[in-house]
């Protein structure tokens, strides 16, 4: 909204033409989301302990975790409006990419918004049955790939990031690709949000990266040099990028160890939404795996987990799952699990960003 007030004056006032420019908004929408959390964050603590809107610790968790029982949670209520009132303020609100992107933020806060008062209500670890939960999302994704390929501004063919000349083009089946990397990134996401600050500083590193696929996909010249498919539409999708990342640092304010606030799943279903539309939307979707590699490792030691204990009686291969909660066991503090992770989600970040030469 202030980018269309301010850059209508820069006819009469020439220094409004910097906004402009995509990469001073998104500049803005960083500042403006982590302002927004950092001012915001005391009185959303203070309002959810006043309803009594607390964590509710499972029995069957690490002992050490007993102690964050009765912490604030629905936490990403902060990351949801910091993320939404930058967007809205900085980026072209009547661009395609960025209409569909707010309402995933909101479709999927909302849902994460009913699991968590479900639980709250019932003092409970268990919010919407997982079918219904899954059902649910496997729709909304269905809903937003049919608008996104039926638009006629995407390109339905399918890049691989180490072979510049290999694409394939899948018409609506791309639907079935759309529905996979949402549904897995929001629900991986979720899985890996069990330590303080683990969930929001590996968003916050993977929205980095994606900020900077975005802005290279949306420009002409760089999407051209480095022969990464070009996205006429995605140059906005760096200022919503801009707002996920600012909303993660000010949420980090409150939620890294011992933290004051949890985001709750309307917060790690926001954020894993997130990551996946903008992923589909810059033609990176596969990269994601790489991007996003600690949250494809938490999700697969869940699934590993599961199934070898199903299939051998009852023994296991982790500790416990996910693997963050394995090495908290195995003697690891919880502030070390976490930086360690971070520092991985670091490795994995800049090993995708350097598949922009291996093309």
């Amino acid at each position: 909204m202030l980018f269309y007030l301010f850059y209508s004056l820069h006819e009469t006032f020439s220094y409004f033409r910097v906004f402009k420019y995509i990469t001073f908004r998104t500049a803005l929408a960083v500042l403006s989301a982590m302002l927004l959390s950092f001012f915001l964050g005391p009185w959303l603590i203070k309002r959810l302990k006043k309803f009594h809107l607390e964590q509710q610790v499972r029995d069957e968790g690490p002992k050490a975790h007993l102690k964050k029982a009765g912490t604030p949670t629905m936490g990403g209520l902060l990351i949801l409006l910091s993320i939404l009132l930058p967007t809205l303020l900085w980026a072209d609100i009547l661009n395609l990419y960025i209409i569909i992107l707010l309402a995933t933020c909101i479709i999927f806060g909302g849902i994460g918004f009913i699991d968590d008062y479900l639980k709250v209500k019932k003092k409970s670890s268990k919010g919407l049955s997982g079918k219904k939960r899954f059902m649910l999302e496997i729709l909304i994704c269905l809903i937003i790939g049919i608008i996104l390929v039926g638009s006629g501004n995407f390109d339905t063919r399918m890049v691989f990031p180490f072979f510049k000349l290999v694409t394939v083009d899948l018409g609506w089946f791309y639907l079935i690709i759309i529905v996979l990397v949402l549904v897995g990134s929001a629900n991986a996401v979720n899985i890996t949000d069990g330590l303080d600050g683990l969930a929001t500083g590996t968003v916050l590193i993977a929205g980095a990266a994606y900020t900077a696929f975005a802005y290279i996909a949306g420009h002409a010249l760089f999407s051209e040099y480095l022969l990464v498919a070009k996205v006429p539409l995605a140059g906005e999708i760096t200022v919503f990028c801009g707002a996920l990342i600012g909303a993660c640092i000010g949420f980090l304010w409150y939620n890294c160890y011992p933290a004051q606030l949890f985001m709750g799943d309307v917060g790690s279903l926001t954020l894993g939404s997130s990551l996946g539309v903008v992923a589909v939307m810059v033609k990176q979707e596969l990269l994601l795996i790489l991007v996003g590699g600690i949250f494809v490792i938490e999700a697969l030691s869940v699934i590993v987990q599961v199934i070898y204990f199903k299939t051998t009686g009852g023994k296991r291969i982790f500790l416990m799952s996910p693997l963050h909660h394995h090495f908290e066991l195995k003697g690891w503090n919880e502030s070390k699990v976490v930086v360690r992770f971070w520092i991985l989600a670091i490795i994995f970040a800049l090993m995708s960003l350097a598949t922009l030469k291996l093309r």
